[in-house]
């Protein structure tokens, strides 16, 4: 089965200047000529001086994790910039990897997640996560204590909206009676939604055993994860089949100054696949330092990925 590749946008500006946008638009033009199947956005809203707190990447291709960031580095809307490119392409996915959900308010994250969704004809990936820095949480004056609590009603009150009109809730944190949202997202159950972290704890598994349509962990998962995810699935009624698995494609850089080889993260899929995988994220900064090698690396990936497949 040929992968299907996700281009990662966020975190390139080692690849294109950072307030360049329309440079990000026209690399996901790019990605779906070549035949990419979607690209990803993550998100933070605003960073503190934690942000950094386990010391910077030395590498600055590398993945933004949490407590590896300059505060500084530039994160634009995620929301603001998959409408873009949903204007500019027809078949791309657009995957919104991570909204983080507590720091709005659920009718509002809901009209923004549906109206973008709607415009793009169903294209829309949500992954909703309470992310890490205490110091965002701490900016927007939303209780980081209770990150958690806030993303189960978020879930629950999108359910609800993008299902019903009128639509009412009740909950410790949010409620409301009788509220119109209109027009609603594409599918009567709204975008497509992606959960994962870096383990399979109880809280996640209820959330992608209820919700979830795929399973993008941080990293690897462990065997013991994919039993757990596995079980959990089966118990209400699911199989673990129905979910989109989502790994990456990692680099291996020589050292902090250079870009990584591809052949080394073409050479991780076969593995995952094996374990279920069918979908991967790759960042093409990561691999390329001059903008002018993009749309033939772009090419190279599909080429190299539908090799895999045959």
């Amino acid at each position: 089965m040929t992968p299907r590749l996700v281009l990662v946008l966020s975190e390139n500006w080692t690849l294109t200047p950072p307030r360049d946008l329309r440079a990000l638009v026209e690399m996901a033009v790019i990605a779906e000529e070549a035949g990419f199947d979607a690209v990803m956005v993550s998100e933070h809203i605003v960073l503190g001086p934690s942000a950094g707190a386990n010391g910077i990447m030395g590498n600055p291709r590398d993945y933004a994790l949490p407590g590896n960031q300059d505060p500084a580095m530039p994160w634009p809307s995620s929301l603001v910039l998959l409408s873009a490119i949903a204007a500019a392409t027809t078949r791309l996915r657009l995957a919104a990897c991570a909204v983080i959900a507590p720091l709005r308010h659920p009718l509002l994250l809901a009209r923004e997640l549906g109206t973008l969704d709607l415009l793009s004809e169903g294209r829309l990936i949500v992954q909703p996560t309470v992310s890490w820095h205490r110091d965002e949480y701490e900016a927007l004056g939303v209780p980081f204590n209770k990150r958690g609590a806030l993303l189960d009603e978020q879930l629950a009150v999108w359910e609800g909206l993008w299902r019903d009109t009128p639509s009412s809730f009740s909950g410790e944190h949010y409620s409301f009676t009788d509220v119109y949202l209109e027009p609603k997202a594409w599918r009567p159950d709204g975008p497509r939604l992606w959960l994962g972290g870096e383990s399979v704890h109880p809280k996640l598994l209820r959330r992608i055993v209820r919700y979830a349509h795929g399973f993008h962990p941080l990293g690897q998962p462990s065997d013991e994860d994919l039993a757990l995810l596995r079980e959990g699935l089966a118990v209400a009624g699911r199989d673990i089949t129905e979910l989109e698995f989502v790994g990456g494609m990692r680099p291996v850089f020589p050292d902090d100054e250079s870009p990584s080889p591809l052949q080394p993260a073409i050479a991780s899929v076969p593995a995952q696949q094996a374990r279920g995988f069918t979908t991967f994220c790759i960042k093409p900064s990561q691999f390329i330092d001059d903008i002018a090698l993009y749309p033939a690396w772009c090419r190279e990936v599909v080429e190299r990925a539908g090799e895999l497949g045959r």
